[in-house]
């Protein structure tokens, strides 16, 4: 299992972790008292959430293109590796949201 922090705004919202066959996106208590959402798709709720996939809107901070090649050669990972990506890339992202992984 591998696990991930998720700020917004540089406060800890949640945790993300894979499991091997699936994702789990869970919000920090502190952070559901009043905090905002980090995505429409994902509202502030007590229970976790699931998926098969990584979650779209995490899968969206991940470069693209021509960059993701260039960090996929450098680093030697595979792109269908998507968590992986995540946590190499995600603690600087374009937006609010980063990701720090827990290790």
């Amino acid at each position: 299992m591998r696990s991930a922090k998720v700020y917004f705004k540089e406060r800890l919202a949640g945790v993300l972790s894979d499991f091997g066959d699936h994702y789990e996106f869970l919000y920090d208590s502190e952070y559901l008292k009043n905090g905002f959402p980090i995505s429409c798709t994902l509202p502030l709720k007590e229970e976790a959430y699931s998926s098969i996939n990584l979650f779209p809107f995490f899968d969206g901070l991940i470069v693209e293109g021509w960059l993701l090649d260039v960090a996929t050669k450098n680093w030697k990972v595979d792109q269908e590796d998507r968590m992986s990506l995540l946590l190499l890339m995600g603690k600087d992202t374009i937006g609010a949201v980063s990701v720090e992984e827990i290790k």
